[in-house]
């Protein structure tokens, strides 16, 4: 089981970016998936889960409204796309597979203007 995040990066307050998630070793589309993210000096904390089969999703109440998650089952990965970035949205984004006690790698995600 493994998980490769990507599409993290610098970006001014109001921006977007979208991250993906490519899974190998199972297929993601029979699992609930969640993000995670890290700021420097804070602890892990959850941004939102997509479950398994009906694809229904939870957020944090800070990303509530900004940020979705979603998946494409052909290509085995989740995507967190995010929208309206604050400079407090700064963080490792990790992607994370409940059923598989398994984390990725991290992607830095920066908002600064």
């Amino acid at each position: 089981v493994q998980l490769v995040e990507s599409g993290g990066g610098s970006v001014q307050p109001g921006g977007s970016l979208k991250l993906s998630c490519a899974a190998s070793g199972f297929a993601s589309g029979n699992y609930g998936m969640s993000w995670y993210r890290q700021a420097p000096g804070k602890e892990r904390e959850l941004v939102g889960t997509i479950s398994s089969l009906i694809d229904s999703t939870n957020y944090a109440d800070s990303v509530k409204g900004r940020f979705t998650i979603s998946r494409d089952n052909a290509k085995n990965t989740v995507y967190l796309e995010m929208n309206s970035l604050k400079p407090e949205d700064t963080a490792v984004y990790y992607c994370y597979a409940p059923r598989w006690v398994s984390w990725g790698q991290g992607t830095q995600v920066t908002v600064s203007s």
